[in-house]
């Protein structure tokens, strides 16, 4: 039987291709000349995040998994998927009409099992409220609910010290969110106290949406909705619907990653 090359419903299209390939760092000077196929490799990263498969589980017409993971892991390690995703951002918001940058936005989090035994104690906690033995995702959304920044911890960690480390790392990048001023959040994350510190600190306003009075069962909240349907959205991503990584910081990568791969199918 003759083989045919077929794509992958998560290969970049054309147009998908012609909004990122210019955000791709360049190669390093010096040394031979990259003959990588960087689209491809970009294939096969956005194939293990949706089937969630091993990286030694690559098919055979992608690059072979060890090139794919060292520009994962590289890309990873300079923030290139975080600068990706923020850009991509940025003309999405636009084509909608909105400002580049957002004002206001949304933290919530999730705590998810993990499925290796690899990762240190310090790494996995147990989230007594929810019966979870894994990690916490913590994560800030503007108000179309495209992620700004992700943080993942053990998930023994409660909810004020997770957005804390998310608004240190945020603040990091300011200049990147200068128009942000209002943060929503939920019963978790409210006292005086926590909200005045986050005020002084980083001065971004905390703003605590309460449920309505005597609610009873599950009902949609305002403004906060938002940041659930966007954990909705990852976990049609096979590679984010358990902790599958050893490092925090692997699996935060992936989050920025499937945002992008989100945000190509929207733009083009």
């Amino acid at each position: 039987m003759e083989a045919t090359n077929k794509s992958y419903p998560t290969d970049l299209t054309n147009d998908q291709w012609e909004l990122i390939k210019d955000l791709i760092p360049a190669p390093g000077t010096g040394g031979r000349k990259r003959t990588t196929d960087i689209r491809a490799v970009l294939n096969g990263i956005f194939y293990i995040n949706a089937a969630g498969c091993a990286w030694r589980m690559l098919p055979h017409d992608f690059p072979v998994w060890q090139t794919v993971y060292g520009y994962f892991r590289q890309w990873r390690i300079t923030k290139t998927w975080q600068e990706i995703n923020a850009k991509l951002q940025q003309w999405y918001r636009v084509s909608e009409g909105r400002e580049a940058t957002p004002s206001a936005g949304c933290i919530d989090s999730q705590s998810t099992k993990i499925a290796s035994r690899l990762a240190s104690p310090e790494e996995v906690g147990i989230d007594g409220g929810k019966r979870v033995n894994g990690r916490k995702r913590h994560i800030l959304v503007d108000t179309l609910g495209l992620l700004m920044m992700v943080v993942v911890t053990a998930a023994n960690l409660n909810d004020r010290k997770g957005a804390t480390m998310l608004l240190e790392n945020l603040n990091q990048i300011r200049d990147r969110f200068p128009r942000l001023s209002t943060i929503w959040v939920d019963g978790g994350y409210s006292g005086k106290a926590f909200v005045m510190a986050i005020l002084h600190t980083f001065y971004w306003c905390l703003q605590v949406v309460v449920p309505p009075a005597g609610q009873k069962g599950f009902v949609v909240q305002q403004k906060r909705w938002v940041v659930e349907r966007t954990f909705a959205w990852f976990s049609r991503f096979r590679r984010l619907n358990r902790e599958y990584e050893l490092l925090p910081e692997t699996s935060e990568a992936f989050f920025y990653v499937g945002m992008i791969q989100i945000l190509l199918k929207r733009l083009a």
